[in-house]
């Protein structure tokens, strides 16, 4: 009775440990000294490079939020960039690719944050009157975005994630609320508020984003309050390099 006892203490005990956070099996990581202001995040399955980036972005990458959505944190956090070289034992998707990131920010640079809710004023995207200028892309495949300052093209988007790419350009939250399902091939061309566009006749000959959205997409941006996660940096440390 005792060894049947000793037995279900050792499988109750097994059963309660929690389980090892997903790690990479090997990573290097050190200061990068690229001046040529190339940077990104690229991944193929198993293998997680980050060029030329900040903690800040490595933060937005891994917990899927913006650069607004994160507070606090050492005064290096944006300045400060970092390459990084990253492989799994096995082919590896996305998604388990930047929970491992997030074990690798912890253990490397000693990040610690915590989640909280806050109010913010932000704006909901809904389809404007007319309807959509867009048309679903009825073939399947991969999803693609190229972007700069002030354009960016996609092929097969949904609207969660041009809402998302909105929300980036304008620094403020945006969510989806169009309703809308399937996947799009976009677009978008608009004048950025601190580079004015070249005018003729006292008349922008490139429109704002908001205006871009519904002359382009049949999209606008309605004012709206929304609750916002924001991710609170506690505590963060440069890492040793390799």
């Amino acid at each position: 009775m005792k060894l049947a006892i000793s037995a279900c203490l050792v499988a109750a005990t097994i059963w309660a440990q929690p389980a090892a956070a997903p790690a990479f099996e090997v990573a290097s990581i050190k200061a990068s000294d690229d001046l040529s202001g190339h940077s990104g995040v690229h991944t193929t399955p198993g293998f997680l490079r980050v060029q030329n980036e900040s903690l800040q972005e490595c933060i937005m990458v891994a917990y899927g939020v913006q650069g607004f959505q994160i507070s606090g944190g050492p005064s290096w956090l944006e300045s400060q960039r970092f390459d990084i070289e990253a492989r799994t034992a096995g082919p590896t998707g996305d998604d388990q690719l930047m929970l491992m990131l997030r074990t690798l920010l912890a253990d490397r640079f000693h990040l610690a944050l915590h989640r909280e809710t806050r109010p913010a004023v932000g704006y909901a995207l809904v389809v404007a009157k007319g309807g959509l200028k867009i048309k679903a892309n009825e073939t399947p495949g991969n999803s693609s975005t190229h972007h700069s300052r002030n354009s960016f093209t996609a092929q097969n988007m949904s609207m969660e994630s041009l809402a998302a790419t909105v929300s980036d350009a304008l620094g403020t939250p945006v969510t989806d609320a169009t309703g809308v399902s399937g996947a799009f091939d976009i677009a978008l061309k608009w004048s950025p508020e601190e580079s004015p566009a070249k005018a003729v006749d006292n008349v922008s000959t490139v429109p704002s984003l908001p205006e871009a959205l519904q002359q382009q997409l049949g999209l606008r941006l309605e004012s709206r309050k929304v609750s916002m996660e924001v991710l609170v940096v506690e505590h963060a440390e440069k890492p040793t390099e390799n």
